[in-house]
């Protein structure tokens, strides 16, 4: 299968003037100045296929916004080569956006001062959209996002919820192949979350539509993401399934047991008792040390059990620990 996004050896180097303190350097700086090169991405490689939805991850100044920049055509690398949808994103440029999609958190593609409606109805023209695929298209993604209520409001008057639908509804009207996401969920209460998240799951697996997804928020990663890259410092720490992630760096698992009746002790050979009160114990236990079942074996010989729970490391703790314990370093 031809992939869709094909980046090799990417980088994208600036160069910042050096801050100057105390009044000798700065009258000096006026006649020359130092730089200093900043490595935003640094050789990043990757491939996606058609169809997937990848989270792309990293902290604050880690080289995600200008990554992204790059595959939009937005920004022209300093070196490497890159290739989306059969284009150089940032020398095709025109023919290049009509087959793409963006979606920001924190700014919005639509016009302030209009009502949704119209705002969409520019984008029509905008993009050239055939009057019955827009029309169809608008139908079912005003369904799908329950758009119905504020398509006569204006932009600005929109609750944050409102304003992110309307974006991604935009987004999608001209059938991109591809999707930008970025702090697609950023600010919304939890059921404006999910009900963004269970639209882009399914617009995923019904139309096929190449995802790349850049997030604070790893809850969005955990419920729509397989596969995660992440990045750090401009460098490809990670390129791989979620779960392979979390089963190599996840740390501890928990058991949470539900007993029968009260114990005094509730030790068992292979985890260790973190809580036990009443008729509940949580056990924490090494990955690739003992399997849950083995555990579930030895406890139920022991005692009479009602209920339990095998809770995997959230993968928010995962990343950080990361991160901090500098786990991926390259």
């Amino acid at each position: 299968m031809k992939n869709i996004i094909e980046v090799h050896q990417l980088s994208k180097h600036f160069q910042v003037q050096k801050r100057q303190r105390g009044l000798a350097a700065m009258v000096g700086g006026l006649f020359s100045r130092d730089y200093r090169l900043i490595k935003a991405v640094d050789e990043v490689t990757f491939q996606i296929e058609p169809g997937e939805l990848v989270g792309y991850l990293g902290p604050n100044g880690a080289g995600k916004s200008t990554t992204i920049k790059m595959l939009s055509g937005l920004l022209v690398p300093t070196s490497g080569s890159i290739m989306v949808n059969g284009f150089l994103p940032w020398k095709d440029r025109r023919k290049y956006v009509s087959g793409i999609g963006a979606v920001f958190g924190q700014r919005t593609t639509l016009w302030w001062d209009l009502p949704v409606i119209e705002s969409l109805e520019l984008l029509r023209f905008i993009y050239r959209i055939p009057s019955d695929r827009f029309h169809k298209n608008l139908s079912e993604f005003k369904q799908m996002l329950d758009m119905d209520s504020f398509m006569d409001i204006p932009v600005r008057a929109l609750s944050l919820g409102q304003r992110m639908r309307a974006d991604i509804c935009a987004a999608l009207l001209h059938d991109p192949v591809l999707l930008f996401f970025d702090e697609p969920t950023i600010g919304l209460d939890v059921v404006a979350k999910e009900r963004i998240r269970r639209f882009i799951k399914e617009i995923n697996a019904t139309r096929g539509i190449t995802m790349l997804l850049t997030t604070h928020d790893l809850s969005d990663v955990e419920k729509l993401c397989d596969r995660v890259i992440i990045i750090d410092h401009g460098k490809l720490l990670y390129d791989g399934k979620l779960n392979h992630l979390r089963t190599r760096f996840g740390g501890k698992r928990r058991l949470i047991v539900d007993f029968a009746e009260e114990y005094d002790q509730v030790n068992i050979d292979g985890a260790t008792v973190t809580e036990h009160e009443g008729l509940r114990a949580m056990y924490e236990f090494e990955r690739g040390t003992i399997a849950a079942s083995e555990l579930i074996s030895r406890l139920s010989q022991k005692y009479r059990i009602v209920d339990l729970e095998v809770r995997e490391p959230d993968i928010e703790s995962t990343i950080r620990r990361i991160y901090e314990e500098k786990l991926l370093e390259v």
